[in-house]
C-alpha cells in the first residue's frame, strides 16, 4: 500500500512536470476560453459510498459530474494521485495532507469529509483473550491498519507517547498495512495482534463478537473532523465555480445524512451501490451511523490541522518552520462557512 514514505524526490519531480504541463498546455487554454471543468476524476472505496457520490445522487452537484477511475485503500495514495494530476480531487487524514504539502505538493484542503464522534470512530481492537490492555503491552506486537503515515498511525503513536513510551519503545511496535476489508480477518487469524477498525467495517466486526476495544481515537481526542478533500492549486485557479459547487454539494450531503433517519440514509447508500454496478458487497453500509464530521457542512477549523502540525513537528517529521494551519486549507468555497449559508 503506498504511503507518505514514498520518496519526496519522486513526488517533487511529478509535481514539477504537472506544473510545466499546466503552464504550457491545457491550463492556459482553459484560462483563455473561460471554460471550467465539469467532470471530476476520483477514486472510490469498495462497498462504501463517498460523500461526493452521495452528493451527486442527491442532485447537489448540479452540472458537475463524477468520473470514477478506480478504488483506493488509503488517503495518502489518494491525495498523491491528486497532487500528480492522476485525479482531480482526493481525500486523506489531515496529518497526511500536512506532510504532502511540506513536500511542496501544490494542494489545498477545501472541505472535511470524515471524523470521529460518539457514533463513528476508529478503534484499536484485540481478540477477547488477548493480554493487551495498555500502551506498554504493544511493545513487540503487530498492529494492522489501512495505510501507514496517516490517521491510524498518528493516533496510535500519540496514545503510546501519552502512555509514557519512549521513541525507541514506540519504534518496537510493528505497523502492518492491510486493506480495510481484510483487517478483521487478519486479527481473527492471529496474523496481527491489534486491528485498527473504523466506521462500518468496525461495526460489522464488533457485531461478529470475539473482539474488544483497547482504546479509540474519540476517547483519546474527543470529537473532531480528521480528514479533508483536496484539489490542486492550479485546478482551483482554473475552476473556482466547479470547486465551489463540489464543496457546497459535499457540505449539503453531510447535513442531509446528519438530519435524515438512519434507515433513510442506509437505504440511499445501498441504492447507490446497486445502481453503479461494480459487483460489490453492500452489507457494510448496514452498519453506517454518521460521517463523524464535526462542523456544519464540513467547514474546516484551525484545530483540525494544528493538532497534527504540532505532532509531526514534535516527532521530527516536519523540518523548518511549522506551517500555519490557515495556510493549509480554505473555506472560501463552502457556503456553510458564511452566515446563513448552505441553504
Amino acid at each position: 500500500m503506498p504511503s507518505l514514505a514514498t520518496p519526496r524526490r519522486a513526488l517533487a519531480a511529478a509535481v514539477a512536470l504537472l506544473a510545466l504541463a499546466t503552464a504550457t498546455g491545457c491550463g492556459a487554454d482553459a484560462a483563455a476560453d473561460g471554460d471550467q471543468t465539469k467532470e471530476l476524476r476520483y477514486q472510490g472505496s469498495v462497498g462504501q459510498v463517498t460523500l461526493p457520490e452521495l452528493a451527486a445522487d442527491l442532485g447537489y452537484l448540479g452540472d458537475v459530474k463524477l468520473n470514477w477511475i478506480g478504488n483506493v485503500t488509503g488517503g495518502p495514495a489518494d491525495i498523491q494521485a491528486t497532487a500528480t494530476g492522476q485525479s482531480d480531487f482526493g481525500g486523506a487524514f489531515n496529518g497526511a495532507i500536512v506532510k504532502l504539502q511540506a513536500a511542496n505538493a501544490p494542494i489545498t484542503a477545501v472541505v472535511s469529509y470524515y471524523g470521529s464522534d460518539a457514533q463513528t470512530f476508529q478503534g484499536y481492537y484485540v481478540l477477547d483473550g488477548s493480554p493487551i490492555r495498555g500502551p506498554r503491552d504493544l511493545i513487540g506486537k503487530r498492529v494492522g491498519m489501512n495505510t501507514l503515515g496517516a490517521h491510524a498511525e498518528a493516533v496510535l503513536r500519540t496514545w503510546l507517547a501519552r502512555g509514557g513510551l519512549s521513541a525507541a519503545e514506540i519504534g518496537r511496535v510493528e505497523l502492518v498495512a492491510l486493506p480495510p476489508v481484510n483487517t478483521e480477518q487478519s486479527l481473527r487469524a492471529r496474523q496481527i495482534d491489534v486491528a485498527v477498525l473504523g466506521g462500518v467495517i468496525r461495526d460489522k466486526a464488533v457485531a461478529g463478537g470475539g473482539i474488544r476495544t483497547v482504546f479509540t481515537d474519540y476517547e483519546l481526542l474527543g470529537a473532531f473532523s480528521a480528514g479533508s478533500y483536496v484539489f490542486r492549486d492550479d485546478f482551483i485557479a482554473r475552476n473556482p465555480d466547479t470547486v465551489r459547487t463540489f464543496v457546497t454539494g459535499v457540505g449539503k450531503a453531510i447535513e442531509w445524512a446528519r438530519t435524515q433517519p438512519r434507515e433513510t440514509v442506509v437505504a440511499r447508500l445501498k441504492a447507490i451501490i446497486d445502481k453503479r454496478g461494480r459487483n460489490e458487497d453492500a452489507t457494510l453500509v448496514d452498519y453506517w451511523k454518521s460521517s463523524g464530521v464535526a462542523e456544519k457542512g464540513g467547514v474546516i477549523t484551525d484545530r483540525e490541522f494544528a493538532t497534527w502540525v504540532d505532532w509531526l513537528a514534535d516527532t521530527g517529521e516536519l523540518k523548518g518552520a511549522r506551517p500555519k494551519p490557515s495556510d493549509l486549507y480554505t473555506n472560501r468555497f463552502n457556503a456553510f462557512a458564511n452566515p446563513g449559508g448552505g441553504a
